[in-house]
């Protein structure tokens, strides 16, 4: 069953969540906003299955056998987490005796969006883009391995969500939806602009320009330090207006306390 969601406000959306008896829904703790007195709300470490049901509560096995592998199944997924710098729990809201509503936030001011997961393509995202997802859809996280996530601005961990069902992520500034197939099979963005992308995008980063003189220009004075993050393929890309390096400078610089200096680039050295 398709999640009935709307996406509501302007310079920071949220999601409101009407689900029907029985029906689930999941978020990353600090998350939720709100919700009606027949929703109840549970506080697990684990994941849900693609059947619905929560791993630390589902039949995952009988006897001992099972239940260890349930417990090193959610120490695994609590582990991941933990080291990707997300939240170690997510919070379960059930609508019982009638339909119930929930409602949603990201932490930043920015847009919301709701992708529909058939089960054949699944979608990668930023650390903190996910919000709330039906209890069908599996959130795992995917390491990027190699130079391209050891040197891209977003770090080399991505959130990842498979299944199907209805998944709610989150950005800063505005959005916008492209696809590398229509501008000849790839583009250039910066390193902290990407939300989220479909399976079968191809991610990787590049340096910007030589090490001459211009390259030099660009890396220190062009405010995108040494690499612009590349995605090749046919299939749908999600970028965001604002980057969380760009706001942080901002608040810096409007309390006082801007370390940025006039060149941005190599010479930035922004908060976190």
């Amino acid at each position: 069953m398709t999640l009935q969601q709307e996406i509501v406000g302007n310079a920071m959306q949220m999601a409101v969540v009407n689900l029907t008896p029985g029906q689930t829904v999941y978020c990353e703790a600090g998350k939720f906003l709100f919700k009606t007195a027949n929703v109840s709300m549970e506080t697990r470490l684990s994941g849900p299955d693609r059947g619905g049901r929560d791993q630390a509560g589902g039949q995952g096995g009988a006897g001992m056998g099972g239940l260890l592998r349930q417990a090193m199944g959610t120490a695994m997924q609590v582990g991941q987490r933990a080291l990707a710098g997300e939240s170690l729990a997510f919070q379960y809201f059930t609508s019982t005796g009638g339909d119930g509503t929930v409602g949603f936030a990201g932490v930043l001011p920015g847009e919301m969006r709701a992708l529909e997961l058939t089960g054949n393509r699944a979608w990668f995202a930023e650390k903190d883009a996910f919000v709330a997802a039906e209890s069908t859809v599996d959130f795992g996280i995917a390491f990027q391995g190699g130079r391209a996530g050891m040197s891209g601005g977003e770090g080399f961990i991505l959130e990842k969500f498979t299944g199907t069902g209805t998944v709610i992520i989150c950005g800063a500034g505005n959005f916008i939806d492209l696809n590398p197939a229509d501008f000849g099979g790839r583009i250039e963005v910066d390193t902290g602009c990407i939300v989220a992308f479909e399976e079968g995008i191809e991610y990787g980063v590049q340096r910007i320009g030589g090490l001459n003189r211009q390259g030099l220009m660009n890396a220190v004075f062009g405010g995108e330090g040494l690499s612009l993050a590349t995605l090749e393929g046919n299939g749908r890309v999600i970028l965001q207006s604002l980057t969380i390096e760009g706001l942080a400078n901002a608040l810096k610089k409007a309390q006082g306390g801007d370390k940025q200096g006039p060149t941005g680039g190599l010479f930035s050295t922004h908060a976190g």
